[in-house]
């Protein structure tokens, strides 16, 4: 049977699992912009404009859906568009859905694993929670992958260094979990050579670490002074920023590795920003 992969929301994980999963997979991906889909197309990857269109006839031929959109203020939009047409789509082997380490809320530094129970306490936090549930709901060959904070070429904070921009916003006991979109993009694809419906997976490297130790890292990398450290309280965040600061929490991985056999390329923020930066200059000169 043909591979197919509806990537509902085809942003930058999923380009990166397009890349990975090479010959032998047909992707569909949706986009809201005409002008993107021609981008998609020079990338190998099917393009159809939705929500305006119709996904339908994608659906029907799909045998994997990863769904990365984010909730709305009326709940997942995925599920309210196309709840029928995911339940009747008869050759799906396969469903992922996109979600955050943020559903487990605060630890106060302290460990979590996919058995902790979710306790939400931002907006956004709670949001996800729901469109997990809303997902589970409808019976499909369900897999949640739960993202710590995304990073990888084109979002690492190398040109915030150079420019200036870069803040190190100190809060102490503060800790973060990080994962590089290359090893979102293997743990995916391990998963789908091996659906196991109903699992929860974290994705999250080996090394939760305090964020101004990132930047401070960055910018040696560079050869260039660190930015000042800036207490949270003085940093004038928005609501947003101040929720993600509000939860401290180490996020284990101990399932990738054991169910799935993932060895991460980048188990740390060292390793993985160091490539980054390599793989930049290299194609700079």
């Amino acid at each position: 049977m043909e591979n197919v992969l509806l990537s509902i929301g085809h942003g930058y994980c999923a380009q990166e699992l397009a890349r990975q999963l090479g010959p032998g997979w047909r992707v569909i991906g949706t986009t809201r912009s005409p002008a993107r889909a021609a981008a998609l197309r020079d990338a190998g990857v099917e393009p159809v404009i939705w929500p305006s269109g119709d996904l339908d006839p994608a659906l029907a031929k799909a045998t994997h859906v990863l769904s990365s959109v984010p909730p709305g203020p009326e709940g997942d939009p995925v599920v309210a568009a196309l709840r029928p047409a995911l339940m009747a789509a008869s050759k799906l082997r396969w469903v992922g859905y996109l979600s955050t380490t943020g559903v487990y809320g605060d630890h106060a530094g302290g460990w979590v694993s996919e058995d902790t129970p979710p306790a939400p306490m931002t907006e956004r936090g709670q949001a996800r929670l729901s469109a997990e549930r809303a997902w589970a709901g409808l019976g499909l060959p369900l897999h949640i992958f739960r993202l710590a904070g995304i990073y990888g070429p084109g979002r690492a904070p190398f040109d915030q260094i150079r420019d200036g921009t870069a803040r190190r916003i100190v809060k102490p006991g503060q800790v973060f979990s990080r994962i590089h979109v290359e090893d979102i993009a293997q743990v995916l694809a391990a998963s789908m050579a091996a659906p196991a419906p109903g699992a929860i997976y974290n994705l999250a490297d080996d090394e939760p670490a305090a964020p101004q130790d990132v930047i401070g890292f960055a910018a040696r990398l560079l050869n260039l002074p660190a930015p000042p450290e800036i207490p949270l309280e003085a940093a004038g965040l928005g609501p947003m920023a101040r929720g993600f600061y509000a939860e401290s929490k180490r996020v284990g991985n101990d399932r990738i590795k054991t169910d799935l056999g993932i060895c991460l390329r980048y188990p740390d923020y060292r390793e993985g920003l160091a490539a980054i930066l390599a793989a930049d200059q290299k194609q700079h000169g």
